[in-house]
């Protein structure tokens, strides 16, 4: 069986691309459904991070291992 989170955490990685504000995030994927738990699933696995920049501003990105995983992705469904 699939897992049903997987699709979901791909479309977050790639959602965020280069880089997207924490807030803008939070706004588009944070969920109080215990079943659905799209952004603890993605940083569990190391797929993304958040830092700040020099002014502050919290950003989250992809890491190497988020960008592999959505490499992963793109190439088992071209198959």
């Amino acid at each position: 069986m699939t897992d049903p989170l997987e699709p979901l955490v791909s479309d977050l990685v790639a959602w965020v691309g280069k880089r997207r504000r924490y807030t803008e995030v939070m706004d588009a994927w944070k969920t109080s459904c215990p079943r659905l738990p799209v952004w603890e699933e993605a940083m569990s696995r190391g797929l993304l991070v958040c830092g700040r920049d020099p002014d502050g501003v919290e950003w989250v990105r992809p890491t190497e291992k988020g960008e592999e995983f959505l490499l992963a992705r793109a190439d088992s469904a071209a198959c």
